[in-house]
């Protein structure tokens, strides 16, 4: 398949619209920038066939709906769709990270949590699923992921969520990286697809580190924690190094912050001495697990320490970042645009952003033309083909095929 993503000989299943909700208003101009640039593409391959396309609805300057969910005074809301949804393939995009938005009860002034970002996704799925040919989810980051297993009395919070989401009537549920994957057992006769941002992380560090080189002499992989070791061995094995572990011992005589506190991380693997370790994580919400093994790598003698996470939270802001680069603690630390990134962050010299607005724009647009994407979109070809790139270049000759 072809980076630009034309299906040649698979017609859409219906007429493509992305129902972005206010959260994530700049990720989906972006994706819908690219789905774009896809279907001029395809238009004009298929006008060499001489095909009419019209029919296709593929002569769209964009596929965004116009959408809303006002608020009363009194805080309550309503989900809007200003336009017709009768018989299309609606994505209804959302960021329940998105702690930017705000609201006002009263007169008192609210900032909108994970839980009112899901409540308006139910608001536009409530509006448009019961004319809509079919109606899909793309949530980035899984709300509730993390409350995803029981621990004696407590509640299933992220299986309630996608239970209720299919219950309204959604088909697919798209999402990055999730907490744990396995969490889509509650719902095993309805579609849930779980996207890694591997290849992107190495795209993006390819790009701003000049001495990276991979190799088990100069390169590791590092799980932070045991829940974290399927994304490292992942990566490691793609790319031919090493990888190790760390593991947290917990005080369970205390509960912080509804946690066990951590008293101290045991290292498993080999020497980081002299090399460049990526430490691989879904999420980074206070940092505090990240820190703290950098701190260690930095103390066994290692040479670099890139930070690499799917989303960035930085729930406890970025100053303790800051204090950990200044002492050379971290060197990198790379996340992803699928979350809302405070506009602080872009300022800060150890911050490196894997864009991945046109990896779900190809997801969108294979979704919508029904077509099989484990092939297409799976990371594995790319990271081989960017090893290659890289490993050529420290070589000293160019590896010409196309890296997207």
């Amino acid at each position: 398949m072809p980076n630009n993503y034309a299906f040649r000989e698979q017609l859409p299943i219906a007429p493509l619209k992305i129902a972005a909700l206010e959260s994530c208003k700049d990720l989906a101009k972006k994706v819908d920038d690219y789905i774009v640039s896809f279907r001029q593409n395809d238009i004009k391959e298929l006008e060499m066939r001489q095909e009419n396309l019209h029919y296709r609805g593929y002569d769209a300057a964009s596929y965004l709906m116009d959408i809303a969910c006002p608020r009363f005074g009194t805080g309550e809301a309503k989900g809007v769709i200003n336009e017709s949804a009768r018989g299309s393939d609606i994505f209804v995009m959302v960021d329940v990270m998105n702690h930017s938005l705000s609201y006002t009860v009263n007169g008192f002034h609210n900032h909108m949590s994970p839980d009112d970002h899901f409540q308006d996704l139910k608001r536009i799925i409530a509006a448009s699923v019961s004319t809509a040919h079919r109606v899909n989810v793309i949530m980035p980051f899984l709300y509730e992921s993390r409350q995803h297993k029981r621990t004696k009395r407590e509640s299933l919070d992220c299986a309630c969520a996608l239970e209720e989401l299919v219950n309204m009537g959604v088909s697919n549920i798209i999402t990055f990286d999730a907490h744990d994957p396995r969490v889509q057992n509650s719902i095993p006769l309805h579609g849930f697809d779980n996207f890694m941002p591997t290849y992107h992380f190495v795209k993006a560090l390819f790009n701003n580190i000049d001495d990276l080189i991979i190799d088990k002499e100069h390169l590791m992989v590092i799980s932070p924690d045991e829940g974290a070791m399927n994304r490292a061995v992942y990566l490691a094995n793609n790319l031919g190094v090493d990888m190790g572990m760390f593991y947290k011992r917990r005080d369970y005589s205390k509960v912080v912050d509804g946690r066990n506190p951590i008293v101290a991380h045991e290292f498993l693997g080999s020497s980081v001495e002299d090399k460049i370790v990526i430490i691989m994580d879904d999420m980074i919400a206070s940092g505090e697990s990240m820190l703290d093994t950098a701190k260690e790598l930095k103390a066994r003698k290692a040479k670099k320490v890139i930070v690499c996470a799917t989303f960035g939270l930085f729930t406890n802001g970025l100053s303790k970042f800051d204090e950990f680069y200044r002492a050379g603690y971290i060197d990198h630390v790379c996340t992803t645009n699928l979350n809302y990134r405070d506009p602080e962050i872009f300022t800060k010299e150890w911050y490196i952003e894997a864009d991945l607005s046109k990896y779900l724009a190809a997801i969108i647009n294979s979704f919508n033309h029904d077509v099989p994407i484990g092939t297409v979109l799976s990371p594995t070809y790319k990271l081989q083909k960017i090893v290659k790139s890289i490993n050529a270049k420290k070589d000293g000759y160019e590896y010409f095929d196309t890296i997207s």
